[in-house]
């Protein structure tokens, strides 16, 4: 059984107070609660402060480039399903440069858990306005207020019917950690916006104001309810829900291609011939 100190790695170069703390912490004590050790998942991540995600923990990692994260995370996961496979993004990174493998990623309902770190602003590039920005919200390059409508990558998930929505707080760690935990135990994409105040950048969306308005969704609500979870994921504003909005039951991608499906790609004995006889057709 693997303790918290397992899953050490860098120290972690955040800003201090940043929520990415929390978002790490809860991480690891899910992997250390689900007994997963190190050596059986890898994550994946992009450019910006949660890209950093993976150097802080010990584990596989993949730190390729800006908003291309869940094709890496996708490719990973084909070639050995058997792996547990978590790709980690900021709002920038993926609602913006990679939003369109999100859409895909979705569709396809690859077993791979997404956590996004959404500060509203991008951060390692020091403040300008990301897809989740409020409107009006004041940056360095929107010196008139952000124009354009705030993205809702919950709203768009339940639309395209991905097999687990849920959004989290980083100023409720035991909420977050069970939220981790249901997400990597979920047979599908599973999709977790992770509300993460930066501290540095974004002077409105603080642990304050998030705690003034967030709530756990009820005991009774039922995530397998469509249309009520859509109506739940355009709840913003004075009242912010975080839980499970929405899960459904999917065929997962990679269990439905023939010859992976019993044995994943790793442990397949490479035809050389073939190989040979079609390397030899290009001379």
């Amino acid at each position: 059984m693997s303790t918290l100190q397992d899953y050490s790695g860098q120290k972690p170069a955040w800003c201090p107070g940043c929520g990415n703390f929390s978002i790490l912490k809860a991480f690891n004590e899910a992997m250390a609660e689900l007994g997963l050790n190190p050596h059986e998942f890898v994550i994946v991540s992009g450019i910006g402060q949660a890209g950093k995600f993976p150097h802080y923990t010990r584990c596989n990692t993949f730190n390729g480039l800006h908003g291309r994260t869940l094709p890496v995370a996708t490719g990973i996961k084909l070639a050995n399903h058997k792996l547990k496979v978590f790709a980690v993004a900021g709002d920038g990174d993926c609602y913006g440069e990679g939003g369109n493998h999100l859409i895909h990623a979705i569709r396809r309902n690859i077993d791979v858990k997404l956590f996004i770190h959404n500060n509203q602003i991008y951060g390692l590039t020091k403040g300008q306005a990301s897809p989740t920005s409020m409107k009006g919200m004041i940056t360095k390059t929107q010196p008139f207020g952000v124009f354009s409508e705030q993205f809702n990558p919950l709203a768009m998930a339940v639309a395209l019917n991905c097999s687990f929505v849920a959004r989290g707080f980083a100023g409720d760690m035991e909420h977050l950690k069970a939220l981790i935990k249901e997400a990597v135990t979920h047979r599908g994409f599973s999709l977790i916006d992770i509300l993460q105040p930066c501290v540095s950048f974004n002077k409105i969306n603080t642990f304050e104001w998030y705690r003034q308005r967030v709530y756990r969704l009820s005991e009774n609500y039922d995530p397998f309810d469509r249309a009520k979870a859509f109506e739940k994921s355009l709840e913003w504003g004075d009242s912010i829900p975080i839980g499970v909005v929405y899960k459904t039951s999917r065929p997962v991608f990679e269990e439905q291609i023939p010859v992976i499906k019993e044995k994943p790609l790793v442990e397949q004995k490479l035809a050389f011939e073939k190989i040979k006889s079609l390397i030899g057709k290009f001379y």
